[in-house]
């Protein structure tokens, strides 16, 4: 039976066939007793910079019988080996249902891609139903019509299209969902295109430049398959009788429907607002917002590798950081994330918002580094209240007299709601608030407004030559102005403690970003355990980051499976 053995320790500058030697020493067995072996995970370990190395995981089958293996395994302790024992991934058993029309998947990012590629595997040829536009068209519409000519797309964008939000973004496949099907996501990714290194390192990521021909892939092996994608479609309304989803506007056009796979992305705010007013339930849920910040890529590597920062393999270094009781009431300042060799992006879905993200190529090899840093907002505190107040305060800035009268007229233009705090889509409303704002503060020309690190805590406006590696320029402002008072206090407590602990992290040669609004959901859709359908509407199945079920691309992708899944179990394919 194979072998796990962890935490192989192997030199910087080691060549990678000193592994067995490694693992036979480990085991105490001369060299030739290993019949072969292959590399399960690599991580670096930089907890002491004076001896940085890497760390593996390997699988090895050595020439011995079972009973000498397991004795010389007794003698290690059990967080340095394991048994494998073989993981089988039956297909799930076709269901006795009589299918009523094909399955409909609406929206095609991570999780609608991983849910039509597997039904299509399994023979039940999706209907995708994608509001954007096909990765080619996509591309000329983000990099030509928008970076170029400052046109924004509202249906063809960083975030509507072929792969959804995941398709530019870093493509960061690290996750903490302890789900066999993750393995399989990452399978299923380096087969159509992803480096093979993503199978094994600890943190692994495919880069924005490449991410898109894997989308591509995937889409033909679907429709290759008997499935179909159809761009340009997007869903307008949800006709729902006696409590199920009985069809859908496409388009204006209605169509008839079978099962609905809902994956349509936490950005898609008026389909969730659509949805809402159907009578689906929607509840509101904890969220993130803040800010991004961006610093030179040789100050990060001098962080985390201190003199060996710029090694040739260690590659641009990384960070995850908590300053804990920054946010006060609300818990923790903390990164989300992180881009290392990479740039700040606009990710909005409307027109007149700013909002940011951030992605890296494949090399991450860019000259900064970003990350988000943001606090978790509970929605039961959100008041009307507070957002004129920070309406009124920013109106006093003369950039935005020109263009609101009043408070009111800011909220107005944002869509904020008054109301009860416990109104379902109030997330949304205030992120968007935010966004309007960071808009409108900025000349209403998708500038993103920055300001150094130093000059937040000084409270003092930035002058000088702007630096940043936003697409659309930027603009030095006080951002104190244009965030809520909670993620500036944060900001203030938080970037003080990360300093001490990164000296330059709050530094001048910092700039920060804002809003970072778009981390997670707002909102659940909230939907039956046991058949992953939603709770008010029979035949509609919410799955994904937009239903606020997952959180980054393999989350996404699980549920996806898991719910083509059980559309399966329950339905026989059709004749």
């Amino acid at each position: 039976m194979p072998i796990l053995l962890r935490n192989i320790r192997l030199d910087l500058d080691a060549p990678l066939d000193e592994l067995p030697d490694a693992a036979a020493k480990r085991l105490r067995v001369p060299r030739r007793a290993i019949r072969a072996y292959a590399v399960v995970r690599r991580s670096i370990d930089a907890r002491d910079k004076d001896d940085i190395h890497f760390r593996y995981h390997i699988e090895l089958a050595l020439n011995e019988p079972p009973a000498l293996e397991r004795k010389r395994l007794r003698r290690l302790r059990r967080n340095e080996v394991a048994w494998i024992e073989p993981v089988e991934r039956p297909s799930p058993q076709e269901g006795s249902e009589l299918l009523p029309a094909r399955p409909i998947v609406i929206g095609f990012g991570p999780a609608g891609m991983f849910a039509a590629l597997r039904l299509a595997e399994l023979g039940y040829k999706p209907l995708v139903l994608e509001r954007g536009r096909d990765i080619r068209r996509r591309h000329r519409d983000v990099f030509l019509t928008y970076y170029r000519r400052r046109i924004f797309t509202p249906e063809s964008n960083l975030l509507f299209g072929e792969g959804g939000a995941g398709a530019y973004s870093d493509g960061k496949l690290y996750t903490r969902v302890n789900d066999p099907l993750a393995a399989t996501v990452l399978e299923k990714l380096y087969q159509h295109g992803a480096d093979p290194d993503i199978l094994i390192n600890a943190r692994p990521h495919i880069g924005s430049d490449r991410l898109p021909a894997i989308c591509r892939s995937i889409r033909r092996k679907i429709e290759s398959l008997g499935g179909e994608v159809r761009f340009d479609a997007r869903v307008d309304d949800f006709h729902i009788e006696n409590g199920r989803l009985a069809a859908l506007s496409v388009n204006g056009e209605r169509m008839n429907v079978g099962p609905v796979l809902l994956a349509i992305g936490h950005s898609a705010r008026d389909t969730i607002r659509t949805l809402a007013c159907r009578g689906v339930r929607v509840d509101p849920k904890p969220f993130q917002i803040g800010v991004r910040i961006e610093h030179p890529q040789e100050m990060v590597d001098r962080w985390q590798y201190g003199s060996l920062a710029g090694h040739v393999g260690l590659g641009p270094a990384e960070y995850q950081v908590v300053a804990k009781g920054a946010a006060g009431r609300a818990g923790d300042l903390f990164s989300f994330c992180m881009c290392p060799g990479g740039m700040i992006l606009p990710t909005h879905e409307s027109p007149e918002l700013v909002a940011t993200n951030g992605a890296s190529r494949a090399s991450r090899g860019g000259e900064f580094a970003n990350s988000g840093l943001v606090i978790t907002v509970d929605p039961a505190t959100l008041t009307d209240k507070s957002w004129r107040a920070n309406a009124e305060r920013v109106l006093k800035r003369s950039a935005l007299k020109d263009w609101f009268r009043s408070g009111d007229e800011l909220l107005d233009s944002a869509g904020a709601r008054s109301g009860p705090a416990s109104t379902a889509l109030t997330g949304l409303d205030y992120q968007e608030f935010w966004e309007r704002l960071a808009y409108s503060a900025t000349g209403r020309t998708y500038r993103v407004p920055v300001q150094r690190a130093s000059d937040f805590l000084a409270r003092r406006t930035s002058d000088g030559q702007c630096e940043c590696s936003y697409p659309l320029g930027a603009v030095w402002y006080h951002l104190r102005a244009i965030v809520p008072a909670d993620v500036a206090a944060s900001l203030e407590a938080g970037l003080s403690i990360l300093d001490r602990r990164m000296p330059g992290y709050a530094g001048a040669e910092a700039v920060i970003a804002a809003p970072e609004t778009r981390a997670n959901a707002a909102v659940r859709i909230t939907r039956d355990r046991a058949t992953r359908q939603s709770v008010t509407t029979a035949n509609l199945y919410p799955l994904g980051e937009g239903a606020g079920y997952a959180g980054g691309i393999v989350s996404a992708a699980v549920d996806g499976l898991k719910a083509a899944d059980t559309v399966v179990r329950r339905y026989a394919r059709s004749a």
